[in-house]
């Protein structure tokens, strides 16, 4: 799997966290955009919503199926891709750029401890993979 950014930390159930300060940039993996296949649809967090580590924050809905999005930490959504509304295909076309989906204030930064790397990440992929 190269297309796992050494900047980021990631979730069992493919969602990034690019940290910026007490600020992260959250969405899905390239893996977790090519096994759903096309995105259709996106329902986007309320900014200003509280969420738990784990809690489901986000559905993506492609032709093939719909998908819970989960917060990758807790804290305070601060804002949301609001592009993904009219173009949800950015999600597959760049998943880790253009395609986020919305910015959490973290509540407690010694979760990002508890997620994987880029290269534990890249293996938990790689063997769903095959």
């Amino acid at each position: 799997m190269s297309n796992t950014p050494q900047d980021r930390r990631y979730t069992s159930s493919h969602e990034w966290i690019k940290v910026d300060g007490a600020m992260g940039t959250c969405g899905i993996t390239d893996h977790a955009q090519h096994q759903l296949t096309d995105i259709v649809f996106v329902e986007l967090p309320e900014v200003g919503r509280a969420v738990k580590a784990g809690e489901r924050t986000a559905l993506v809905e492609s032709v093939k199926s719909v998908s819970d999005i989960y917060a990758p930490v807790s804290g305070e959504i601060i804002e949301v891709n609001v592009r993904l509304a009219d173009a949800p295909e950015l999600m597959n076309k760049d998943a880790f750029g253009e395609g986020w989906m919305f910015k959490i204030a973290l509540s407690d930064p010694s979760e990002l401890d508890r997620l994987m790397d880029h290269e534990a990440y890249a293996r938990k992929a790689e063997g769903e993979a095959r």
